[in-house]
């Protein structure tokens, strides 16, 4: 089990590039399984989930093409159906949440699907019943297999229909929306998610040769076509690197330059920090974050306490929680952070309040934050990752406190950051690896 051990209170200068958003990556990778012709992918991030789904790709044959670093080819015209009934596949598909993904494109071009109960990070409830409660709607047969925790379905062939989603799931909206592809007639998906990434998705589709209306909605129209041709598609940066970066800009007091952030797909983001009083200057597609030694938290119009919570795109996603309540920690004033959409995110806290942070968990879902305005650094502690984004928001609050910090079980991080030591090292931090 792999650790960071940082040394904190170094303040950072330079630019940082945000790799390619592996939400996205995850969506469109799977999409490949829907056409025998070559896809073509750039920009994807090579961290392990994403690697994971590539090399579960290529058990099912699916040729894989590295041309260049984040620049991928994918050719599944020989796909071994039967794979899914191995011991590798199921170990890899267990693993990784981003699995659940592949049911779509498989049961509509060969009629059946497999997976057993997906992994990930340890967040709360997450439910599947929205991906397949709608593939039945389309005429899937499925069924639970308890005793193997695994899932099946099976179809002839999907047919188009009504469908209104019971929430917006973003990996269960692009699971039916490749699935509608290649269905027979119409489908329409209300209440369907429209986060950038499922955006992305449907216009790479749509460039296969899909017929998808809607996209940016939460209406989506799907006429389906009876096959899909090969395309070349870019992912967008991550939002939640580029986050993350603005975050660990004004823990540490750093003058930081986040290039290429694509600003129109951010959303309400940079907003939110600025609630938080942070700077944001923004500099053609980047984004400019000046040092600053101290940030005040707005209040609400009547004068109450700032609330900041997620919401379903257009608002604020769940993934950044945890890095806007370490960035409260040093603001001036107090701020309610609400994790509505999952309730285990905010167990994290305990290892904030043991570095001196002044946090008080209401609830699994709710924690205020009273801010130390820097009058109180943090101090280094030692802590284990417990998911992908909490761990860099404790990874942020070691480099800002002072002393020496040990993270545990960094694998959680390099699940979603790509050599994130490396590239905050290049900038000034100082962060040791050890296997």
């Amino acid at each position: 089990m792999a650790r960071f051990i940082i040394e904190g209170g170094r303040s950072l200068t330079g630019e940082l590039i945000p790799q390619g958003a592996k939400n996205e990556a995850l969506q469109v990778i799977c999409a490949v399984l829907l056409t025998d012709e070559e896809v073509n992918i750039a920009n994807i991030p090579e961290i392990s989930d994403v690697l994971k789904l590539i090399e579960m790709l290529k058990g099912f044959g699916v040729k894989v093409n590295r041309k260049a670093k984040g620049d991928y080819s994918f050719q599944a015209n020989q796909v071994d159906i039967d794979y899914l009934n191995s011991e590798e596949f199921r170990k890899l598909a267990s693993g990784l949440r981003g699995s659940i993904m592949i049911i779509g494109p498989l049961l509509a071009r060969f009629g059946r699907g497999i997976i057993p109960q997906p992994g990930g990070d340890k967040i709360g409830r997450r439910r599947l019943d929205t991906h397949f409660i709608g593939l039945e709607k389309m005429g899937a047969d499925f069924h639970y297999d308890a005793d193997n925790g695994q899932y099946q379905i099976k179809a002839n062939r999907l047919s188009g229909t009504y469908m209104l989603l019971d929430e917006a799931s973003v990996t269960g909206t692009a699971n039916l929306v490749m699935a509608a592809t290649l269905a027979k007639g119409t489908t329409t998906i209300y209440n369907a998610a429209c986060e950038p990434y499922v955006q992305q998705l449907c216009r790479m589709l749509n460039l296969m040769g899909a017929n998808i209306s809607g996209i940016g909605s939460n209406l989506l129209t799907i006429d389906g076509v009876t096959s899909l041709s090969g395309c070349k598609h870019t992912l967008l940066p991550d939002m939640i690197e580029v986050g993350s970066f603005i975050g660990l800009a004004a823990m540490t007091s750093s003058a930081l330059t986040i290039k290429n952030v694509s600003l129109q797909n951010l959303g309400i983001i940079p907003d939110a920090f600025r609630r938080l009083g942070i700077q944001l200057e923004n500099r053609g597609d980047d984004l400019f974050i000046p040092s600053q030694e101290h940030y005040e938290v707005e209040s609400f119009i009547d004068g109450s306490i700032m609330s900041i919570a997620d919401a379903p795109w257009p608002g604020l996603t769940p993934d950044l929680l945890s890095v806007f309540l370490v960035v409260a920690t040093q603001a001036r004033g107090s701020v309610l952070i609400h994790q509505k959409m999952f309730e285990s995110r905010l167990f994290f806290v305990d290892r904030l309040i043991d570095m001196g942070a002044k946090i008080i968990l209401c609830d699994p879902h709710r924690a205020t934050v009273i801010g130390l305005d820097r009058a109180l650094q943090l101090r280094g502690t030692h802590m284990t990752s417990p998911d992908i984004r909490a761990g860099v928001a404790l990874l942020i609050a070691a480099l800002s406190a002072s002393g020496t910090s040990t993270i545990d079980h960094i694998e959680q991080i390099d699940r979603g950051y790509e050599a994130i030591d490396v590239r905050l090292n290049s900038l000034g931090a100082k962060i040791v690896r050890e296997p």
